[in-house]
């Protein structure tokens, strides 16, 4: 009884806001977090339970929890907003990829990543669509204009690899984790570009010359977001090598190379531009040039 009326005391608190509820929140979040972690390191040489699936598991396990002792009643302890990922969670996940991603087998597949994440993400949204259109008014759903339907398409063929790279090792793999990776970020520029081509786009005034445009705005922003990200890669570099942080403290080398790739990621977002792209060409021009300009034990801290 003293248990169920503390968590129902905890649960109340995390639910009506405050200090207090940030608290529990933060406690339960953490909790679940370690307990992910510890459980992804006993089970790595596991092959048929991977580190994704065990989180997913774990949330599924903890979330239940919650739901069943309080009763379905104020169960929301933890709110997770999508800008709390999109500004905070994702940017070094990204970096940390282009970090580590092997230059020389990602740039030998340059040419097909590409193919995957332009001309791939075009054929999946014309199916998309065209599903959509068959399928929405057979179930109810009343017809919508050709706008919408692409809109979906382009939603819906927006792809995550993050948990595909889970199951994939690039040192068992690397030609495929190589694909897969960069098909996924060139895919997050072509469906930017292409949803903001059809949400601004009359489909009474359509012209001929709105397929060019569309190809037109993608090669600007995959341009302006590489260059951003390795100008700002190449800077930090530079900054590195010139002023040596490293003969006073280490720490400050590690820090300005990851607080110079938040920027980047910030920076392109502010322009209007693909921060995961920017980020990630980030990382990978740090890795090529900035990891050469900071001391030893630098260099570790990063691998």
């Amino acid at each position: 009884m003293a248990a169920s009326s503390l968590w129902d005391e905890l649960v109340v608190a995390a639910s009506t806001g405050g200090s207090s509820g940030t608290v529990v929140s933060i406690c339960v979040f953490t909790a679940v977090l370690c307990l992910c972690l510890v459980a992804g390191h006993l089970l790595e040489e596991n092959k048929w339970v991977n580190e994704s699936i065990t989180a997913l598991i774990i949330g599924c396990i903890v979330g239940a929890l919650i739901f069943l002792l309080s009763k379905g009643r104020n169960s929301h302890i933890l709110r997770f907003d999508e800008q709390l990922f999109f500004i905070y969670v994702l940017p070094p996940i990204i970096f940390n990829a282009g970090f580590q991603v092997k230059k020389k087998q990602f740039f030998h597949n340059f040419l097909t990543i590409m193919s995957f994440g332009v001309f791939g993400v075009f054929i999946s949204v014309a199916i998309v669509s065209a599903g959509f259109y068959w399928l929405l008014p057979k179930v109810g759903f009343g017809k919508l204009d050709a706008v919408d339907y692409l809109a979906l398409g382009v939603i819906f063929s927006s792809t995550d690899t993050v948990c595909t790279l889970q199951v994939i090792s690039q040192d068992e793999t690397p030609r495929l984790y190589s694909l897969v990776f960069g098909e996924g970020v060139v895919n997050d520029a072509t469906s930017v570009v292409l949803f903001n081509a059809i949400k601004n786009m009359d489909i009474t005034k359509i012209k001929s010359g709105a397929v060019l445009k569309v190809i037109g705005d993608f090669l600007y922003l995959f341009a302006t977001s590489t260059i951003l990200g390795a100008t700002i890669g190449l800077f930090t570099a530079y900054v590195l090598k010139a002023l040596y942080f490293g003969r006073h403290s280490t720490d400050r080398e590690v820090a300005l190379m990851a607080l110079m790739a938040y920027l980047s990621y910030m920076l392109a977002e502010l322009l209007s531009l693909s921060g995961i792209l920017t980020v990630f060409f980030c990382g990978i021009v740090m890795s090529h040039y900035a990891w050469h300009n900071v001391t030893e034990s630098s260099r570790i801290t990063t691998r």
